[in-house]
């Protein structure tokens, strides 16, 4: 695990867009695991921006989606098919046939993730997948008490997470759905490369939990520790409780693979 501090938000996300571009033009057919949510928007403004102004291709890469909620229709403004068709799908130049969620609102949802794990395997895996980590330390929707080995199923979304997703609800809490389809902690794991995108003095705690406390699965995000290719990118406010800062700037500074983004 490597962990990257930024000096604010706007420069983590631009650097993790720059990641993402990086691993696109080297390989113009990987498969992107993408994340939703509120830090994820500047990450897709910048890749958007990186098509207009330097052509960057998404044209023959293949997208899978962390998750999506139980009960809402892909034209639901709420959902994440809505939210990735806004912020990136419509605004590059990627194929739609070649985008995947789960379906939300498949009749047999066991089916369904049985499903959408086989389309992942049969593309090969996950090249590089983002990801963003919850207030209790949640990644996808794997929320405490998940299996470390578990694969894509439905969840129950813990009260937590409610709380934190009610305001893109228009702040009504008895209208954010109670259940998701999400890849498992394994599935992630299973991904080539691993890029978490964290950031605010709110994500402090737990980002000093996930990567330098012990692996729980009541952080599910500690597994990362176990993926042998995950860079964390997190800003001073995120950093703010970590131990290791003085080596995590060392690495940075030294190691040639971030010689051009120093």
């Amino acid at each position: 695990m490597e962990v990257i501090i930024q000096p604010n938000a706007a420069a983590a996300a631009t650097l993790v867009a720059r990641l993402i571009a990086r691993e696109l033009k080297a390989n113009p057919h990987i498969v992107l695991g993408l994340a939703t949510g509120a830090t994820m928007e500047s990450v897709y403004r910048i890749l958007a921006k990186m098509y207009r102004e330097t052509h960057l291709d998404f044209s023959l890469c293949r997208t899978f989606n962390l998750d999506e909620y139980v009960g809402l229709p892909p034209e639901d403004p709420h959902s994440y098919r809505y939210y990735m068709n806004e912020y990136l799908f419509k605004n590059v130049n990627v194929d739609l046939r070649n985008t995947h969620l789960p379906n939300g609102m498949a009749a047999d949802l066991s089916a369904e993730c049985a499903r959408y794990e086989n389309a992942i395997k049969q593309s090969g895996g996950i090249g590089l997948q983002l990801l963003g980590v919850g207030a209790d330390g949640h990644i996808g929707f794997n929320e405490p008490l998940s299996a470390l080995r578990s694969h894509t199923r439905v969840k129950a979304l813990a009260p937590a997470t409610i709380e934190q997703n009610t305001p893109h609800f228009g702040g009504d809490k008895s209208k954010v759905p109670r259940r998701a389809i999400t890849m498992g902690v394994g599935t992630i794991l299973s991904s080539h490369r691993c890029l978490a995108l964290v950031t605010g003095a709110h994500k402090a705690e737990i980002i000093a939990k996930t990567v330098e406390g012990p692996i729980t699965s009541m952080i599910t995000a500690t597994a990362l520790q176990l993926h042998p290719h995950c860079t964390f990118v997190v800003d001073e406010a995120a950093a703010a409780k970590l131990s290791g800062t003085e080596y995590y700037r060392w690495i940075f500074a030294n190691e040639p693979e971030w010689l051009e983004y120093r």
